[in-house]
């Protein structure tokens, strides 16, 4: 019995005082899943620093490979992961948030993470000028260009349908209905594979669109 639980202990330590067991219950990822996320994990979190926690210069670096680069997206996607707000990502909270992209979580997950996202002074509700500030963070974040008209012309239409009270804002409801029959804005809320994780980070929505304006 003292050996299966020094095991277990020097695992646990091993994962940043997680038990990978207990985070494959709480997440969609098996154990094994869970073993190979801290292997990434373990590289992104020296990548600058190498003290065990993600840093905002080194998840910049995992997204745009500039540990400089200022953007809002990287930014509302930090501030999501970082479930504890003290500044650093540990490894529990990038299993969990990670998990929201895994191919059997729910589209409700799917759906509450995004809205979160562009929700960015965390009112409850998603207002034109934060969606605005979104697109043009991830037109900057695929070096796109598009004219203020063209931006203007997406946010007319984003919220012609979506903010069906016409109340100049959509609320979680609202969001809820508008991906519901616009799924394509959520294909990049899955990470078909494991692999996919080490690479980059998917865009969320509006991707779909901001591409239809530019071809």
């Amino acid at each position: 019995m003292g050996c299966v639980g020094s095991k277990t202990k020097t695992v646990k330590q091993s994962l940043g005082n997680e038990d990978p067991v207990v985070l494959a219950a709480e997440t969609e990822f098996t154990a094994s899943e869970v073993e190979a996320l801290y292997e990434l994990f373990k590289k992104l979190s020296s990548a600058v620093f190498n003290d065990g926690q993600i840093h905002k210069e080194e998840f910049q670096l995992a997204l745009f490979r500039n540990s400089q680069k200022e953007n809002l997206f990287a930014d509302r996607v930090f501030d999501l992961f970082d479930i504890k707000r003290n500044g650093v990502i540990e490894f529990g909270e990038f299993v969990r948030s990670l998990s929201v992209f895994h191919p059997n979580a729910s589209n409700e997950d799917k759906i509450a993470f995004a809205f979160k996202l562009y929700d960015l002074r965390q009112t409850g509700y998603i207002e034109r000028e934060e969606v605005k500030q979104m697109v043009i963070a991830l037109l900057n974040e695929s070096d796109m260009n598009l004219s203020d008209e063209v931006i203007e012309m997406i946010l007319d239409k984003t919220f012609a349908e979506a903010d069906t009270n016409g109340d100049g804002k959509i609320d979680p409801e609202e969001w809820r209905d508008f991906v519901m029959h616009n799924p394509s804005l959520m294909k990049n809320m899955t990470l078909p594979y494991l692999k996919d994780i080490t690479t980059a980070f998917p865009s969320f929505v509006f991707r779909s669109e901001v591409d239809d304006a530019a071809s």
